[in-house]
């Protein structure tokens, strides 16, 4: 949206401002990227691992379709195996009226976009717990200073640790605490990556809230207290207005952190997701695996890009006109 207003502005003033503003919007970005896959793909046979050589380009793009295929040929026979079990259970019935259908859940591996979903899913249920928890927080560290005194070391001392130090910390809590029985409603593995991606990704999100509550002008806070509204509605109507901005830089920064931690996090745990997919591929060590790590490499790459053009879009329609 942002490129097609500055197309139009330069198409609007001066035919030279025009194929500037196209040079720079997409002639450099365009020339860039192919002279970074030309040096790619002349410097990648060159170096050769302990899987074989470095793939190029086309090597990466043909396990990318790859991927695909066995992602279809899986569906496929997910279908298949549901119509014979339904064609099997009309047949009894039909038979014995009596009979009780029985359903099997389909038992096939995950493949590689079922990994992007859980990961997708992880990370977002660990954002939004984030986000919930730090928003609060950073509106009364910023409106308190009894507050941002009493969470400011706090905040200090678990901002840098990293994912890692979490990991086996959540991961034992969990397993002590989330005991069920039967089909549980959420699986420990998710939990676990999820509370990870919280414990690490709630930090920028408060920090920018605070600091944002504490930029509104002190004005229009002191016409609240004036005019004796309730603390509910100078939070919805004076600061959070004013703040938000702030808050929704920390929630970009944090989905992005969020986004870095659990990949980390479902490779050195092997939950489900891209991290365990590059694991396993790293411990598959076929000649393709190497190939498949880098394609999930791009792929985490645009996901988390995505993930960054989604908030900025959110804050757009979210700020104050």
């Amino acid at each position: 949206m942002e490129f097609v207003q500055k197309f139009f502005a330069a198409a609007s003033r001066d035919p030279r401002e025009l194929a500037r503003s196209l040079l720079l919007s997409l002639g450099v970005p365009t020339l860039a990227l192919a002279l970074f896959l030309g040096a790619w793909a002349a410097t990648a046979p060159r170096i050769h691992t302990s899987l074989g050589a470095v793939p190029g380009p086309v090597q990466v793009l043909e396990q990318a379709y790859a991927l695909w295929a066995d992602h279809v040929a899986e569906r496929t026979k997910r279908a298949e195996f549901l119509a014979r079990q339904d064609a099997r259970n009309r047949q009894r019935l039909a038979e014995d009226p009596s009979y009780q259908p029985r359903q099997f859940e389909w038992t096939g591996k995950p493949t590689y976009l079922d990994q992007i979903v859980t990961s997708l899913l992880t990370v977002f249920t660990g954002f939004l717990l984030a986000t919930v928890v730090a928003v609060p927080l950073g509106i009364l560290a910023g409106s308190s200073k009894i507050v941002q005194a009493a969470i400011n070391p706090i905040v200090q001392i678990f901002r840098p640790v990293s994912p890692l130090a979490w990991l086996p910390i959540v991961t034992l809590i969990v397993s002590a605490v989330y005991v069920t029985s039967g089909k549980p409603m959420f699986e420990k593995s998710f939990l676990i990556s999820a509370i990870t991606v919280t414990l690490c990704s709630l930090w920028t999100t408060l920090i920018n809230t605070a600091v944002g509550v504490t930029s509104v002008d002190r004005d229009l806070v002191n016409v609240g207290k004036v005019l004796q509204l309730p603390l509910a509605t100078r939070v919805r109507k004076i600061i959070l207005p004013s703040a938000l901005p702030f808050i929704f830089t920390g929630m970009r920064l944090s989905l992005g952190v969020g986004w870095m931690v659990l990949i980390a996090a479902e490779m050195l745990a092997q939950n489900p997701g891209l991290g365990k997919f590059v694991w396993d591929e790293f411990q598959n060590g076929s000649s393709e695996s190497l190939a498949r790590i880098m394609v999930a490499v791009f792929t985490i790459g645009l996901i988390g890009f995505a993930l960054d053009r989604l908030m900025s879009l959110l804050q757009s329609l979210a700020a104050p006109r």
